[in-house]
């Protein structure tokens, strides 16, 4: 099985939820570390998500601690989702209130 690591940052314009819908986490940046499988036989290639890592940022009180999450890619895919709708539909609504 041969996995890769895609590092990127991704950010959230409002505040979201991952896995546990009572931790809200803060609107920002976030590193993300995303393992892909290299799906075999095909005559090309193709990787599959298996595995997200998101880095969080430190609590305040809680210097000098770094929290990071394993999560299921497509939960992250579908925060992300939700968080551009947001961002979309806010946009709307302040196009339509401007004269």
């Amino acid at each position: 099985m041969t996995v890769r690591t895609i590092r990127s940052t991704v950010s959230f314009g409002s505040p979201f939820t991952l896995d546990d819908p009572s931790e809200i986490l803060p609107a920002g940046n976030y590193d993300v570390e995303i393992d892909e499988e290299l799906l075999e036989g095909l005559s090309f290639l193709a990787y599959r998500k298996i595995m997200a890592v998101i880095h969080l940022p430190m609590r305040p009180g809680q210097a000098g601690i770094m929290q990071t999450l394993s999560i299921n890619p497509q939960v992250l895919d579908a925060a992300l989702k939700r968080d551009k709708a947001a961002i979309t539909t806010s946009s709307k609504r302040l196009a339509l209130q401007q004269p």
